[in-house]
């Protein structure tokens, strides 16, 4: 039960944000290890932002398929990346993967901490990848984000609902600092810890991008959140006007604490 709630709670009702992300910036531990020739497979993928990225780093010799199991996504992602080649997008279920010791590296980026079973997905993960070969996941702890000054007491409130409607449908609010043990758990070895933490400071250029990525969880999300009688849509609506109004006038920074947990398969 829990497994379709978490299903119907992490569904994309906008994709402007992961549309705007790249490797270098949004994953830059796997840019790093991605060396040419390379295959490399891309697990809940979205619109293919990222896994575009991956193509050009492997080049013409490699391999790239992007898999997500959300179809307008895929249907997306193919428009948007046809002429790319050497990388292909398929529709598959992240608890089924019809790969076995296939790729050089597997990994996904910021959807583990969507799952009620993150675990399964990460030993489906581990089977679709080669011996020796290696599995790279990207996550955050949402327990350990950090405004400065503090955000509107009306944006607390929200944000603790936020934590909450995701943990009754059993997603891990802070699966980044769980990923180590999990990763020894699905028998990976010489596990590597790289952060990532995502910093956003009002003297950077790309600051109102970053930061009002929140304001939009409080539009989009909230909806699902009310729909589901966690908040009122008052409650919600204060919380979005009064955070935008934050942005605009007294934020300074923004931390959001983000880990690339890699290990390797024998």
């Amino acid at each position: 039960m829990t497994s379709h709630i978490a299903k119907e709670r992490a569904k994309l009702t906008k994709t402007s944000i992961i549309d705007a992300r790249t490797l270098e910036t949004s994953n830059k531990r796997l840019a790093e290890i991605l060396k040419p020739g390379m295959t490399v497979l891309d697990v809940g993928c979205g619109t293919g932002a990222i896994t575009c990225g991956i193509a050009e780093k492997v080049g013409s010799r490699g391999r790239v398929i992007g898999v997500d199991n959300n179809p307008q996504l895929i249907e997306k992602a193919r428009q948007n990346y046809k002429d790319v080649p050497r990388l292909t997008f398929e529709i598959q279920d992240i608890y089924d993967l019809p790969f076995q010791n296939q790729f050089d590296i597997v990994t996904s980026s910021r959807v583990l901490q969507w799952l009620s079973n993150p675990q399964k997905a990460l030993n489906m993960m581990v089977q679709a990848t080669k011996i020796n070969g290696f599995v790279l996941v990207l996550d955050y702890n949402h327990d350990k984000i950090v405004w400065e000054p503090e955000v509107p007491k009306s944006m607390q409130h929200f944000y603790e609902s936020f934590l909450r409607w995701r943990s009754e449908a059993g997603m891990d609010n802070a699966i980044a600092d769980h990923l180590p043990e999990m990763f020894k758990e699905a028998g990976l070895i010489n596990v590597k810890i790289t952060p990532q933490h995502e910093m956003a400071e009002n003297s950077d250029e790309e600051f109102q991008t970053h930061i009002t990525i929140w304001a939009e969880v409080a539009q989009f999300k909230g909806i699902q959140m009310v729909n589901d009688g966690f908040i009122s849509e008052k409650e919600r609506a204060q919380a979005e006007e009064d955070f935008r109004r934050w942005i605009n006038e007294r934020a300074k920074s923004q931390k959001m604490y983000l880990l690339a947990v890699e290990g390797m398969k024998k």
